[in-house]
C-alpha cells in the first residue's frame, strides 16, 4: 500500500469530566519526527500517543496537538472548601510578612486547582479519552495518507508509461538510424574518392567499397549500441510498477528485477523509489552520451525530465 507522508486527522472524546481533542498533521521527512503541543496537565499522555504513531508510521514529520476542557461541574468540584481554606491560610501567612499582598483572582484559583491531583482531573479517565480520540484520529489520518498515496501512485504510473513509450520509440528508430548512417557514409566515401582521384573507381572494386562501408557502419553501430540501456530502463519500469502496486522488488546491477516479499526487508517504499530513480537517471545519461542522432538526444532529455518528475513525487511517499 502506497501512503503519502502528508495528511491530517482529528478526533475528540467526551466524558463527565470534560472534552479532549487531538490532531495529527504530517509532512514529508527522511525519518519519523514527532512533535507534541499539549498542556502540561496532559504530558502523561505523550508516551502512549508516541507509541501508537511509532507503530503506524515509518517516516514523516508529525505535529500532534492535544487540547482539553473541563466541564463546569469538574471546575466547581476542584474549587472545594478545603482548597479554598488552604488558599486563605496561605494568603493570611503571606500578609503577616508582606501586608499589601493582593488576593488571587478567580482565574488564578481555577488554574491553580487544575492539576492532575485534583478531583476534577482523574488520570485514568483522561488517558482513556486520549486513547479513544487518538485511535479515531489515527484512522482518519491513515485513510487520508492512503488516498493521497493512491493519487501519487497513479500519477507516477502515468509518467512510467510515458518513459516506456519513449524507450519503444528509440528502439524502433535504431534500424533506420543505422540505415541512414550507412547511406551517408557511402555518399561521403564516394565523394571523397572522386575528389582525391577521379579515376579511383577504376582502381577499387565494388566488394572492397562495400566491405569498407560495412566496417565503418559496424563501428558506428557499436558506438551507439544502447540495447543494454533500453533493457535496463524497461526492467526499472517493471520494478517501479511493482513497487507502486504494493510489492517489493530487488534490483541487481545487471538490471534484472525479481519480486520478493515485502516483509523482512529494510527500508521504505519512498527510499526504494529514490534509489530506483537514481539508476534510471544513470541509464538516461548513458543514453544521451551514446546518442547517434538529435532524436535520441531529445529522447534522453525527455527521459531525464520524466525521471525528475517521478523523483519529486516520490519525495512525499513513505
Amino acid at each position: 500500500m502506497i501512503r503519502s507522508m502528508t495528511a491530517f486527522g482529528a478526533a475528540r472524546a467526551e466524558s463527565a469530566e470534560g472534552t479532549l481533542s487531538i490532531e495529527f498533521r504530517s509532512v514529508n521527512s527522511r525519518f519519523l519526527d514527532v512533535n507534541f503541543r499539549l498542556p502540561d496537565d496532559l504530558r502523561i499522555l505523550e508516551g502512549p500517543v508516541r507509541e501508537k504513531l511509532g507503530q503506524a508510521l515509518a517516516r514523516g514529520k508529525v505535529d500532534v496537538r492535544i487540547n482539553y476542557s473541563k466541564t463546569k461541574s469538574a471546575i466547581v468540584q476542584a474549587l472545594d472548601a478545603d482548597y479554598m481554606a488552604a488558599i486563605a491560610e496561605q494568603l493570611k501567612a503571606a500578609r503577616a510578612v508582606i501586608p499589601d499582598v493582593a488576593a488571587p483572582q478567580l482565574a488564578d484559583l481555577i488554574k491553580g486547582a487544575g492539576n492532575s491531583d485534583d478531583p476534577g482531573f482523574t488520570v485514568e479517565v483522561w488517558t482513556a479519552m486520549c486513547a479513544q480520540a487518538a485511535d479515531q484520529a489515527l484512522g482518519e489520518f491513515q485513510a487520508n495518507r492512503e488516498r493521497e498515496g493512491e493519487r501519487l501512485a497513479q500519477g507516477m504510473l502515468e509518467s512510467a508509461a510515458a518513459i516506456g513509450r519513449i524507450v519503444d520509440e528509440v528502439e524502433l528508430a535504431l534500424p533506420q538510424l543505422l540505415d541512414e548512417h550507412q547511406k551517408k557514409l557511402a555518399t561521403k566515401l564516394k565523394d571523397a574518392l572522386e575528389a582525391a582521384c577521379p579515376t579511383g573507381f577504376t582502381q577499387i572494386t565494388g566488394p572492397e567499397l562495400s566491405a569498407r562501408i560495412a566496417q565503418e557502419t559496424s563501428l558506428f553501430s557499436l558506438r551507439i549500441d544502447i540495447a543494454e540501456e533500453l533493457a535496463r530502463l524497461r526492467s526499472h519500469i517493471s520494478e517501479l510498477q511493482l513497487l507502486l502496486s504494493g510489492g517489493q522488488a530487488a534490483t541487481s546491477r545487471n538490471g534484472s528485477s525479481k519480486p520478493q516479499a515485502a516483509q523482512g526487508k529494510p527500508g521504505s517504499t519512498g527510499k526504494r523509489l529514490d534509489f530506483l530513480f537514481q539508476e534510471m537517471n544513470r541509464e538516461a545519461n548513458t543514453l544521451g552520451s551514446k546518442a547517434g542522432s538529435i532524436n535520441v538526444t531529445r529522447a534522453a532529455i525527455d527521459l531525464k525530465l520524466l525521471i525528475e518528475q517521478l523523483r519529486e513525487q516520490a519525495q512525499n511517499i513513505e
